[in-house]
């Protein structure tokens, strides 16, 4: 296609691309911050001129919420402050956690914690839908005059020379060779005096900042588990607010991860399963080993009675505070997961989305009071993050991820010395290697997990999952994942590690087909469920995750 198409352009002050916690408490925020100012100023109790920018939030799923995949247990420290001037809003919580235990599984048998470890104690949270929550933030946005346009995929950042000026939109109407169809229409660009990114783990941007920003460089690489998760339904009766976190099985000692089971209201079950994406063999599979967690005693008791209604997956950033890239930039904030404000411990993130998008707000308005939106205003949005709770929260598990990288067993013993130390535990930083670096070659070619004995009722293969994602693209358009080299795929990584991509897609995207002579790479793209696992291990780092026409993706409403 022509590279010189003529775009519309749309002129806006600020610019939030993602439609999750972080974009969307920003912006209601910012609109906050402004109406305040503004109505001090009016009544002369504050000098200065009123302000009345222009803020917009683009999403790329369908509807706000769509996109939005999460447990969700929420900290409700954020959204406190958050509403803290607002007596009129709440959060649409679903049920407050009522008990929360940790169980140490074998392959038939459950050992429940004496003591639930601190982190993972829940008192005072809530269970959620994040979409829930998305689609109410959505709307308290707009009620403060706030744009927000769903469908509207971002994928090139815009830049003059290392000045952030705004995003180009996807375009729309592209054949799958290509070529425009009689529907096509050009992505317009954003162009805005701030451009703030809360897109998500792995974010497309995101990921352009940091090559062309140089915003990686003297961190630590950022790593990531993926989490896979259902929904299930049940008419027995079934007390809100049970928390329940696992370890062990199916995992052995050399892999992070764990699975998690929360009982909702209306009697729905929340299960799912966490794996490090830091693992040494190419035949591991998340869809898998959730479906395998379901087959414990444990956990096939409580889904006896019930029906699957969701399935979903989606990437964990984990690589705590010395993952985090440089959050600003000229014309540039990063919040939220794509920021890396998770902690990994307590395996929490909305809080902290949450947090980082009101800093990046007050940054923002600062910026417009001064009409500046350099590095050197912008860069107090890391002042503010390193003096809030945010800091207190992260520093001390700073070096609790990659403890984990050299086994399970050595990783609680490392967490130990830290929880004494302050975080800083033996060594400070304690090294992380990437995730896809850690994969070890097969030791002998062809190697394939046997086929998974899926009943079609409490366990699933890929493809039947992948119907109850609700995901949905437009099949005649350019496939959105671009594999950079294929015959990388079909030979040096065949013989080298078995073709992985066929596990680590919880969707059953990449297939390997076998032809008379050689063998081929199928995509089917349409299955996808947004959850970045591909670009993050594939070993050689060839392929390319790009947001799809607009409104493609799953459907994650309910969960």
């Amino acid at each position: 296609m022509n590279a010189e198409i003529e775009r519309e352009q749309l002129e806006v002050d600020v610019l939030l691309v993602g439609g999750g916690p972080a974009s969307l408490s920003a912006a209601y925020h910012l609109s906050r911050l402004v109406e305040t100012h503004n109505e001090a100023v009016s009544s002369g109790k504050q000098s200065g001129k009123p302000l009345e920018p222009v803020i917009l939030v683009i999403e790329k799923g369908k509807e706000i919420g769509a996109h939005g995949l999460s447990g969700a247990v929420v900290d409700p420290r954020g959204f406190d402050e958050l509403l803290a001037d607002d007596a009129t809003s709440a959060p649409p919580y679903d049920c407050p956690v009522t008990t929360d235990s940790v169980h140490f599984l074998t392959e038939k048998r459950s050992f429940r914690f004496p003591v639930t470890p601190p982190p993972l104690r829940n008192h005072g949270n809530y269970l959620a839908s994040l979409g829930r929550i998305n689609r109410w933030l959505g709307d308290l946005c707009e009620q403060q005059g706030v744009e927000v346009y769903a469908g509207f995929p971002a994928t090139e950042l815009l830049l003059d020379g290392d000045r952030v000026i705004g995003a180009r939109m996807a375009d729309s109407g592209v054949g799958a060779d290509g070529q425009p169809r009689d529907n096509f229409e050009p992505g317009m660009d954003v162009i805005a005096n701030l451009t703030i990114l809360g897109e998500g783990p792995r974010g497309t941007l995101l990921g352009q900042a940091q090559k062309k920003l140089g915003l990686q460089q003297d961190r630590q690489p950022q790593i990531y588990a993926l989490g896979v998760k259902e929904v299930w339904k049940t008419d027995r009766p079934l007390e809100p607010g049970q928390v329940y976190h696992t370890l062990g099985f199916p995992l052995g000692t050399k892999e992070f991860g764990g699975g998690f089971i929360y009982t909702m209201n209306d009697g729905l079950i929340h299960v799912g399963f966490v794996a490090g994406l830091d693992y040494a063999d190419p035949r591991t599979d998340g869809h898998r080993l959730l479906q395998e967690f379901k087959k414990h005693p444990f956990v096939e008791g409580l889904l006896d009675t019930a029906e699957l209604v969701a399935y979903g997956a989606k990437a964990i950033p984990e690589g705590g505070y010395y993952a985090m890239p440089q959050h600003q930039s000229d014309g540039l904030l990063i919040t939220g997961d794509s920021g890396g404000f998770l902690n990994a411990q307590r395996l929490k993130g909305i809080h902290l989305a949450v947090k980082s998008g009101m800093l990046a707000a007050e940054t923002a308005f600062e910026a417009l009071i001064k009409e500046d939106f350099s590095s050197a205003t912008l860069g107090n949005y890391s002042t503010r993050v390193e003096n809030s709770w945010i800091k207190e929260e992260l520093w001390p598990v700073r070096n609790f991820r990659q403890a984990y990288q050299s086994g399970f067993w050595k990783g609680v013993f490392h967490t130990g010395i830290q929880f004494l130390t302050g975080g800083r535990g033996l060594k400070d930083p304690l090294p992380i290697t990437p995730g896809h670096e850690m994969m070890q070659r097969l030791e002998g070619a062809g190697e394939t997990n046997s086929p998974l004995d899926a009943d079609g009722k409490l366990t699933f293969d890929k493809l039947s999952s992948v119907y109850f994602a609700d995901t949905s693209h437009e099949e005649d358009q350019p496939s959105h994942l671009k594999v950079l080299n294929p015959a990388v795929c079909v030979k040096q990584c065949a013989e080298e590690f078995g073709n992985p991509c066929q596990y680590f897609c919880p969707a059953n995207v990449y297939e390997i087909l076998s032809e008379s002579v050689s063998k081929k790479l199928r995509i089917n793209f349409s299955n996808c469920v947004h959850c970045k696992t591909c670009e993050i291990m594939d070993p050689y780092q060839v392929i390319l995750w790009t947001p799809p026409e607009g409104g493609g993706g799953p459907d994650w409403k309910g969960m």
